[in-house]
């Protein structure tokens, strides 16, 4: 795996968004609470907060307006710098990643006085060029997610970082708040890792009835971040459907770490065979027996092997296979007929072989 994405790999971002509500007390409850599960499961989590410079990010004339649900929510959520510098503080305390999404530029430099190691794009802005420009400035790796963004919007991005050597990667999204499991279009996932390859692929998903099921799927086809929005029940706020609780985050890093188990954690290298599967298909291996008498100094040709051997389970200790006859061997001892031809009845480089001599000797029964 390429260096520049080891920050992104097998990282979950916990969208802690606006659910601390504009309060700083409930904002460290959560990170708290969290912590705790990501500490159990022993993942590596970045808790992830959302920066908008309220003043300049809502026009002048509709300051107030509480008839548009987004310009309400994010003045009633507004929170200090100072707040923000504690939650920041907690999530490096707790042994979690900080991490932002900035919404405007002036955002961008909260990011920079917080030393952010990780900047997310959101979906809405993957083609805000003002935006993009001034977090590509600050040179830091971005997650982008791609809901609602069309091929030609993420092509453009991706070589926007690329050709500033800016390491990105790509979150699979459905903008769809919550989603339902026939709107999640995993395959998606398959599309992205092709038209973007050595850049990781991930998912942020908001779906609310199953915290298991699409992250097996997801890790399969090769998802390695992950991103889910968080809340808790607390003070009897109403949970979002789309976002997740510390008990159902649980659920969805055991079966990480159930899918990570499954898979085996490679998929670019052929895998370590295991000894005990090695020893298990030993015992299917037939093994070599003469049909008749031979005597020292015949030498062994494919094709008048089947005239003077036959293939017959079971194979025993230090007896030959037929994956270690080689034309021109010759028998250094006398064989007698339904006798197991062994190790010690020829010559060559599986008798010279001292390691290749171990392992006919040690296997079968």
């Amino acid at each position: 795996m390429n260096n520049k994405n080891n920050i992104f790999h097998n990282l979950f971002v916990l969208e802690l968004a606006n659910n601390h509500l504009g309060k700083l007390d409930r904002g460290l409850k959560i990170i708290n609470d969290f912590s705790r599960v990501v500490r159990f499961n022993n993942i590596k989590a970045a808790i992830k907060l959302q920066f908008r410079d309220v003043k300049s990010f809502i026009h002048p004339d509709f300051i107030g307006d509480k008839s548009n649900r987004y310009i309400k929510k994010t003045q009633e959520t507004e929170l200090k710098e100072s707040d923000f510098n504690a939650m920041v503080k907690e999530i490096i305390k707790v042994g979690c990643i900080p991490m932002a999404t900035p919404f405007d530029e002036s955002s961008v430099d909260l990011c920079v006085k917080f030393e952010m190691p990780i900047i997310k794009i959101a979906s809405s802005d993957v083609n805000d060029w003002s935006l993009l420009e001034k977090i590509a400035s600050i040179r830091k790796p971005v997650i982008a997610s791609t809901g609602g963004a069309s091929e030609k919007n993420i092509d453009d991005l991706v070589l926007f970082f690329e050709n500033r050597n800016i390491s990105i990667a790509l979150n699979h999204c459905v903008s769809i708040y919550p989603s339902e499991d026939s709107e999640l279009q995993l395959d998606q996932i398959n599309y992205l890792k092709k038209r973007y390859p050595g850049h990781i692929i991930g998912l942020s998903t908001h779906e609310y009835n199953d915290w298991h099921s699409s992250m097996l799927i997801s890790y399969a086809k090769g998802a390695r971040t992950w991103e889910r929005h968080i809340d808790i029940d607390y003070e009897s706020v109403p949970v979002s459907k789309y976002c997740s609780l510390p008990t159902q985050c649980d659920i969805w890093f055991k079966a990480f770490n159930k899918a990570k188990e499954m898979c085996g954690g490679n998929d670019e290298s052929k895998r370590v065979i295991l000894n005990k599967e090695v020893e298990y298909l030993d015992k299917l291996i037939r093994g070599i027996y003469s049909k008749k008498n031979l005597d020292v100094g015949y030498t062994f040709n494919s094709k008048t092997f089947a005239n003077d051997f036959y293939l017959a389970i079971p194979l025993l200790k230090g007896q030959l296979s037929h994956k270690e006859i080689v034309n021109g061997e010759k028998l250094i001892k006398n064989i007698k007929a339904n006798e197991a031809l062994t190790i010690d009845h020829i010559d060559g480089p599986y008798n010279e072989n001292l390691d290749l001599k171990k392992i006919i000797l040690e296997r079968g029964i």
